[in-house]
């Protein structure tokens, strides 16, 4: 039986060609299939670096049906690079589908590190880059689009979008209504000619384009953009929660509601304290007011 081939995600440049490793040059050239999402876009990154190994396409328009044909391939011995238009394989793009699926067909699967737009904005962005979350473009249907919109209004972790200039105004309109004049830093045509990185608040971006919109003097959205949203203060949001805990029931309601959960008299005041942000002396406190008032 022959041995498997190897499953090869490639990073290819965002922009800038001197960005391609030397490393990715020669796993190209030594697979012995490419696995492009544009053939005619790739076709111009291999000439430049002198590959000529055979590509096929692989999109999000055939990747389950060319999956199953690349992975008889893989199966039956061939080594398969897998690159997208721009960056990193299986980053917001169809590759997730075929890895997933040549995982689950016990094929290695290895990735060649290199540009990736999300990362890289997201360093030279001035915001906290100890968590994160990665949502890639929102969703174009508009009932998901707004569930994922709600979902950030509590996000604490540092936000990454990627977008279209064409959809930038209509993005930062919806961003602004949902989670309000966040700070944020457009990052734009990273590691290209014009490529900018700019700190402001997603009021100040939106009136930006849309001054340039509204009199044709102002900016226009032109090339691709990666959008930082600072996330939600943690300490804040504790205490809003906290808040709406306290507004919804009574402490007496709240402490019943573990108490029918099982939980002892002890714990059941512990867990109303943490609740509700408190001493579990004031939870007491009050409990014993609101039980010398029904006697």
């Amino acid at each position: 039986m022959a041995e498997m081939g190897m499953l090869y995600l490639v990073a290819t440049p965002i922009g800038n060609l001197e960005d391609m490793t030397m490393r990715a040059v020669r796993i190209l050239k030594e697979a012995d299939l490419i696995a492009a999402e544009d053939t005619r876009n790739s076709i111009k990154l291999l000439n430049h670096f002198d590959i000529h190994t055979p590509m096929t396409s692989y999109h999000e328009y055939n990747k389950i049906s060319k999956a199953k044909i690349l992975l008889e391939k893989l199966e039956s011995g061939t080594n398969i690079a897998l690159i997208t238009d721009a960056g990193t394989p299986g980053i917001s793009d169809p590759g997730e589908e075929l890895v997933r699926m040549a995982l689950r067909a016990g094929i290695r699967v290895s990735p060649i590190p290199g540009a990736c737009a999300a990362v890289n904005a997201l360093i030279c962005s001035g915001k906290a880059t100890r968590r994160f979350c990665f949502e890639a473009f929102l969703p174009a249907e508009k009932k998901e689009r707004n569930q994922i919109l709600e979902e950030l209004q509590t996000e604490s972790r540092t936000i990454v979008l990627y977008e279209a200039p064409h959809r930038l105004v209509r993005t930062l309109e919806e961003l602004y209504r949902a989670l309000g004049d966040r700070k944020i830093t457009l990052v734009r045509e990273l590691t290209k000619k014009y490529e900018t990185v700019e700190e402001t608040s997603i009021g100040e971006a939106l009136a930006g384009y849309c001054e340039g919109a509204a009199d044709g003097k102002g900016r226009e959205p032109r090339g691709e953009y990666v959008l930082i949203i600072e996330g939600r203060d943690r300490r804040e949001l504790q205490k809003e929660q906290q808040s709406a805990i306290s507004e919804a029931m009574t402490v007496k309601a709240h402490m019943q509601k573990y108490l029918d959960e099982g939980l002892d008299r002890k714990d059941a005041m512990k867990a109303v304290a943490k609740d509700r942000g408190v001493s579990r002396r004031e939870i007491y406190q009050q409990l014993l007011e609101d039980w010398q008032e029904t006697e």
